[in-house]
């Protein structure tokens, strides 16, 4: 009799190539689309919230802004409110992403044989469809109010196309936090008090030159200002060229330095 010997098995390799890798993230972009099905709630946050800014941007700050007339202000806030409100939905991938942490989720897809950075990019995929969802919410209501675009389809479209980009840009520093902190209302407390001050130091709600000449000078190199500049020329028919160039660079930056930071704290987390 000869004793058979079996084979060791082999080990799963961790390296993924790139098309596996795309593979993955749009499946776990899917699983974060498809659970607003169970949880209707996320959806109704995301356009309630908005709409309500709208509403109050424009009755309340409208006739003193404008001298009377709230329509007149619309026109010039709404781009400011709709990047505003891009940059907050952010937190929702810090939020979301903890969660996952928090409750082991991330331990089960580490067992995987799953690119490392899948879930980061799969999470931020699909708030960044929440978040053009919220765009377009934002954008009708401010149309059924008195804001009228005086571009064309090409403007909108190329408006809520630089609002995704950076939003996307910017989840990445959202995605860090939210693998740093050991709780999900952390994200919210640290965005809030980023966010804020970034958005009202801006010219999302009023225009630069009518701020102190020192905020002037921080309002002129804000990122929300190019980003609200670039969405209200395309919506506007004003000048786009410069705002849209530098919220896009700015994207890019935000995107190049925390995406590596956020995909090496997971490592270490995890």
């Amino acid at each position: 009799m000869t004793a058979s010997t079996l084979a060791a098995p082999r080990a799963l390799s961790r390296r993924v190539g790139p098309a596996a890798t795309v593979r993955h993230t749009m499946t776990l972009a899917w699983r974060t689309l498809v659970q607003i099905k169970h949880n209707p709630m996320e959806l109704l946050d995301l356009s309630v919230q908005p709409i309500m800014f709208v509403l109050l941007f424009t009755y309340v700050f409208g006739g003193q802004m404008a001298g009377g007339d709230p329509k007149v202000y619309l026109q010039y806030a709404l781009p400011g409110i709709i990047a505003q409100n891009a940059l907050f939905a952010t937190l929702n991938t810090g939020v979301g992403l903890n969660t996952d942490i928090t409750k082991g989720v991330f331990d089960r897809l580490r067992a995987l044989p799953i690119a490392r950075m899948s879930p980061l990019a799969g999470r931020i995929l699909a708030d960044t469809v929440k978040q053009a969802w919220s765009m377009m919410i934002l954008l009708a209501v401010g149309m059924l109010i008195g804001f009228r675009v005086k571009t064309d389809v090409a403007g909108v479209l190329g408006a809520l196309l630089i609002l995704v980009i950076v939003a996307f840009g910017v989840s990445w520093v959202s995605v860090l936090i939210g693998v740093l902190v050991s709780a999900p209302d952390k994200v919210q407390i640290f965005g809030f008090t980023t966010i804020f001050p970034l958005s009202f130091s801006s010219s999302a709600f009023v225009r630069v030159d009518t701020m102190p000449g020192w905020m002037q000078a921080w309002a002129k190199v804000n990122p929300v200002t190019d980003l609200a500049d670039a969405a209200r020329g395309l919506l506007n028919g004003t000048a786009v060229a410069a705002p849209a160039t530098k919220a896009i660079l700015w994207a890019v930056v935000f995107a190049v330095i925390f995406a590596p930071l956020a995909v090496r704290a997971l490592r270490r987390r995890v």
